[in-house]
C-alpha cells in the first residue's frame, strides 16, 4: 500500500497561496481526542504558517465526529468563512456503528458544502485501529490535518479566483 512508504503531509511539489485574506472555522471532534487534537494542532499550525491570522481562524469543539456536520452548518450560518475544516477520528469497532457514522459524516459534510456554497473539508480520520489513527495525526504518515488545513486554504484561493 502506498501510505505504507510515504509521508502524506509533504506539499513540497504544490504551491499553496498564502491564507492572509481568508477566515477559516475549525470544528473539532471531542471524541478520540488524543488523535482529534493532534489533527488540531496539524491544522492550526499549517494555517498560521501559510499566512493566517490567528484572528481569522475560529475553533469550535462537538461532542464526537457525527456531529461536525451540525458544526459546520452553524459556524457558516453565524460566521463569515471562507472556508471550514472538519476534523475526527473514527475508530472501526465490533459493531456496523463504524460503517454507519463514517457514511452520515462524509454526506452531511458535502450537503453542507452545497448547501452554503463554501468549502468544507473533510479532515476525518477513518482508520481499522488506534495506532493507524496515531499514524495519520503526526506519526510516520503525516498530520491529516496539515492536509485538511492545506485543502482549505487552496479551495478558499479557488473560491476567490472564480468569484472576482
Amino acid at each position: 500500500m502506498a501510505t505504507q512508504l510515504k509521508n502524506l503531509s509533504d506539499f513540497s511539489n504544490t504551491e499553496i497561496p498564502p491564507a492572509v485574506a481568508y477566515r477559516f472555522g475549525i470544528v473539532v471532534a471531542e471524541w478520540n481526542a488524543e488523535i482529534t487534537n493532534a489533527l488540531y494542532q496539524g491544522a492550526y499550525q499549517s494555517l498560521i504558517n501559510h499566512g493566517a491570522l490567528p484572528d481569522n481562524i475560529f475553533t469550535y469543539a462537538v461532542p464526537g465526529s457525527f456531529e461536525l456536520t451540525s458544526g459546520a452548518d452553524i459556524l457558516l450560518k453565524n460566521l463569515k468563512l471562507d472556508a471550514v475544516i472538519c476534523l475526527g477520528c473514527i475508530i472501526q469497532g465490533e459493531t456496523r456503528h463504524f460503517d454507519f457514522i463514517c457514511n452520515a459524516v462524509a454526506n452531511g459534510l458535502s450537503n453542507v458544502t452545497l448547501k452554503y456554497s463554501k468549502p468544507v473539508v473533510f479532515g476525518v480520520l477513518t482508520t481499522d485501529n488506534q495506532q493507524q489513527a496515531i499514524d495519520r495525526a503526526g506519526g510516520k504518515h503525516g498530520n491529516k490535518g496539515d492536509e485538511a488545513a492545506i485543502t482549505a486554504i487552496k479551495m478558499a484561493n479557488l473560491a476567490e479566483t472564480l468569484n472576482d
